[in-house]
């Protein structure tokens, strides 16, 4: 794994260097993974600027989130462009840890995957809100720099988008799933960073840390029912309106050199 260490975020990543089925492999420097980038330094800002080159930022928390959260230090550096994506109903405290969010709609997450209630979770994702899926790799596409996409944790809103970029792209399962688990040895980290606001503190507890760990078997669960159920994810995008042109241009982002 690509780790990319900073200050204040926990949870970044490059998937760069990612194998796709045709030989080739994700260029590094094109797309990555992080956890709320509130806490970020202006070391850390630097950092994500000039060495990585950073362009776009593309924010998958609800706009409650936001709101609460305050406008992070990427903000002010006027050669990044941030687009915001939820994936949840706006509705409630609307935070991917409230409770209400799952519990509003509980017995149709079950419906989804019965024997996997976050595979369900990322389901409902794409069910609720497959503007904010669309949306957000169309950013990807067409940022001219690297793109960073985020959500609190960097784990379930940010673990299904990359994994439906990765997966448009053509890169292997078996590694999309690799990434996607990764996240589980920084697992601690980041509960501990979502404690100390009060944002997320009330929610995180109230689960152990082994509900908050990702399982390589729910993205496993999860690509194998858009491959049942929809014949794919390049399928999936493209009932939901994105076509080839747009998988084109974000294999062109993601592969070409």
């Amino acid at each position: 794994m690509r780790w990319i260490d900073f200050e204040g975020a926990v949870n970044v990543r490059d998937v760069g260097g990612m194998p796709t089925a045709d030989g080739g492999k994700t260029i590094p420097g094109r797309l990555l993974r992080s956890d709320n980038l509130q806490g970020l330094t202006p070391n850390d800002v630097a950092k994500f600027v000039d060495e990585h080159g950073l362009r776009t930022v593309v924010d998958l928390r609800t706009t409650n989130e936001l709101t609460l959260e305050g406008p992070g230090p990427l903000t002010e550096v006027a050669t990044v462009r941030h687009t915001h994506h939820s994936m949840l109903p706006e509705r409630g405290n609307a935070t991917d840890a409230a409770a209400d969010t799952f519990e509003s709609r509980r017995e149709r997450i079950l419906a989804m995957a019965p024997d996997d209630i976050v595979c369900g979770i990322y389901l409902s994702y794409l069910a609720d809100r497959p503007d904010s899926v669309v949306s957000a790799l169309r950013t990807v596409a067409a940022s001219d720099g690297a793109a960073v996409v985020h959500c609190a944790a960097g784990k379930d809103r940010t673990g299904v988008v990359v994994a439906m970029a990765l997966s448009a792209v053509g890169v292997q399962p078996e590694a999309i799933v690799a990434d996607y688990a990764a996240t589980s040895q920084r697992i601690e980290a980041i509960l501990d960073r979502l404690r100390s606001t009060p944002t997320y503190a009330g929610d995180i507890d109230r689960l152990p840390v082994d509900a908050h760990t990702p399982r390589a078997e729910t993205m496993t669960a999860f690509l194998e029912h858009l491959d049942t159920e929809h014949g794919g994810v390049t399928e999936w995008l493209a009932e939901h309106g994105f076509g080839g042109t747009d998988v084109d241009r974000l294999r062109y982002r993601l592969l070409a050199d």
